[in-house]
């Protein structure tokens, strides 16, 4: 699969159902093998998972058994053949079963329910839904399905090379040396650490599984309760889909729902991934000065310079990427680059020289395939919904009852896309999440006089955030397994911390200068006075700023955060002169210290 993958980037990409097609043929195949039915737990796929499989390989190898038939019908007009659509019919049901075993219920549930409406809600003809679904571009082989063939798997791949080359190592070791000896710094190295290998990971939970084991332990020896260590390290790994270069495989749905280029993406998402992990940031500064947590005694770090002397090298591969992305080729092109560089890159030096054996570049392929089956077949599986809500326009139905209910208030129409977003996440991935959102709201809030990027950037954002916000959110999850903590107070705790994040997509809505559209004076001043608002808001939620904060002193510096978060002059300076309130008032006793937590690790 990998190298498939690989040999159709350098030799260009066959026609749409041939390659989309190969692209589900590899993943329905490694999804039967690899997650068998539960009878054949831990053993050899059972005959039920052959079964199974055969019939799943079968309506795609029909496809492009009959492809001249396939392409040379008109369809909608032309009818399908009885074993057109036993063949649709069976795909279909196969795609259901295959995501069911990788993500659980709640997509093909989801998938079901538009069926059910296309059939019997908006009376669709059997034969024209199956004909959308199986026989065109529109239904499982469509968008979704191309963006995980062309752009996800390779750039999955990347991150797996990346990883086998030692990289994890690096960003701990590089964060530990930036930040590791400031107040609360064990927090503050899983924030940086997890907002440089997200750009590689684009998985929420594969990004606290890789840092969690180091920083958690880390963060409750130095004085962090176990759940607002766990929720630190869930906030910070969710931002790593939001964060350029590498963003998740979201981002290239977006790019092509948008018919724009992929740097153009990440060029609208710096500013928001920027406000998010600053504050984060600055929620484990304030909770650490507010409890007395100081950083690790700089002896114990590893220096920076040693850190960059033997690992640096690593991070040649993400600037390959960037060169050649934005020398003007592809962003398939320039993953296979940095992804072929990782090994022979890691060679260059002895320190790392250890992981270039060619056991470790077959892992390497093996995880990256077992990473994006997930996405392979929740983008199919997807397809469906899109395929049904383009037949029976159920998007401009779904878009007049949101401004119905609404009653054309845009701050209501995004609080209920919010909502939308956020429950949607609970139960899938970002990328169908965003996708669905992407066909039902979006069009609603662009009606409403919301520019286009900023529409779909918050479906993306909200899609994204579904992953720290309670009750099902699987960040918190795996982060409160390693921390051993309550996953309720994780889960909150995971809220607290990431609030900011909640704002930020609200704030470019309203203020599109911080997607960098508009003039630079603009971009620059919203930049900085919403940074600053973020930082007065986590000051204000964790109750610290020169010295520990009185309860009126909380509630004017989240007025404060709020006023500099809206755009506008007035607001501004409200916002600054609440600010400079508090701060007089802090400044006499600012070096009065903190309470000391317990140094006990038993306690932490």
């Amino acid at each position: 699969m990998a190298l498939y993958h690989m040999w159709v980037i350098v030799t260009g990409t066959p026609e749409a159902i041939i390659f989309r097609g190969t692209h589900l043929l590899f993943a329905i195949t490694l999804t039967f093998l690899w997650y068998r039915s539960r009878s054949a737990a831990g053993e050899a796929p059972h005959v039920i998972d052959y079964v199974l499989l055969g019939l799943a390989m079968a309506p795609v190898i029909y496809l492009f058994w009959n492809y001249d038939y396939v392409v040379n019908r008109i369809y909608y007009i032309d009818d399908l053949t009885p074993l057109d659509m036993a063949m649709a019919v069976v795909l279909i049901v196969m795609v259901l079963e295959a995501t069911r075993r990788l993500i659980g219920w709640a997509l093909p549930v989801t998938a079901l329910v538009f069926l059910a409406y296309g059939l019997f809600g908006a009376k669709v003809e059997p034969m024209r839904l199956l004909d959308q679904l199986f026989m065109t571009t529109e239904g499982i082989f469509g968008a979704p399905l191309g963006v995980s063939a062309a752009y996800v798997m390779v750039f999955v791949l990347f991150g797996s090379f990346m990883e086998r080359t030692g990289t994890g190592q690096l960003f701990m070791d590089f964060a530990l040396g930036i930040t590791g000896h400031t107040a609360g710094g064990p927090g503050k190295v899983s924030v940086v650490s997890s907002s440089l290998f997200g750009t590689i990971s684009g998985s929420a939970v594969a990004n606290v599984m890789v840092d969690g084991p180091i920083s958690i332990p880390l963060m409750k020896r130095t004085g962090f309760k176990p759940h607002f260590a766990a929720g630190v390290e869930a906030v910070a790994s969710t931002g790593g889909q939001i964060m350029p270069p590498i963003m998740g495989a979201a981002a290239f749905v977006m790019a092509e729902f948008l018919q724009v280029s992929y740097a153009q993406v990440t060029l609208w998402a710096i500013i928001p991934a920027i406000l998010y992990y600053v504050a984060c940031f600055g929620a484990v500064h304030f909770e650490a000065k507010r409890r007395g947590i100081r950083g690790v005694p700089r002896r114990e770090l590893p220096p920076l310079g040693r850190t960059l002397k033997a690992r640096g090298h690593l991070f040649i591969p993400v600037l390959t990427i960037l060169a050649v992305m934005y020398s003007g080729y592809s962003a398939p092109l320039a993953a296979l680059a940095g992804t072929l560089a990782c090994f022979p890159v890691a060679a260059l030096r002895a320190s790392t020289r250890g992981n270039v054996t060619l056991a470790n570049v077959v892992d390497a392929m093996i995880d990256g395939a077992r990473n994006a089956l997930a996405v392979a077949l929740a983008c199919a599986c997807a397809g469906i919904i899109i395929g049904v809500v383009a037949l029976t326009g159920a998007g401009i139905v779904f878009t007049q009852a949101v401004i119905g209910l609404a009653q054309n208030s845009l701050l209501l129409a995004l609080l209920l896309t919010m909502v939308a977003g956020i429950v949607l996440g609970m139960g899938m991935p970002t990328t169908p999440a965003y996708i669905v959102m992407t066909a039902l709201l979006v069009p609603a809030i662009i009606k409403l006089g919301v520019i286009t990027p900023a529409a779909h950037m918050f479906a993306f954002y909200f899609a994204i955030l579904s992953a720290i916000t309670p009750p099902v959110a699987l960040a918190v999850y795996a982060a409160a397994g390693l921390a051993k903590s309550d996953l309720w107070a994780t889960g909150w705790a995971a809220v607290k911390i990431g609030a900011a994040g909640f704002i930020v997509p609200f704030m470019f809505v309203y203020e599109p200068a911080l997607l960098m559209i508009g003039d630079w004076g603009t971009i620059l001043w919203r930049f900085a006075a919403s940074s600053f608002g973020i930082l007065l808001l986590a000051a204000g939620l964790h109750g610290y700023l020169l010295r520990q904060a009185t309860l009126w002193e909380r509630a004017v510096l989240i007025a404060a955060a709020f006023c500099l978060v809206k755009p506008g002059w007035i607001t501004d300076l409200i916002g600054l002169a609440l600010f400079l309130g508090v701060a007089a008032v802090q400044w006499p006793s600012r070096d009065r210290p903190a309470a000391s937590p317990s140094r006990n690790p038993g306690a932490a």
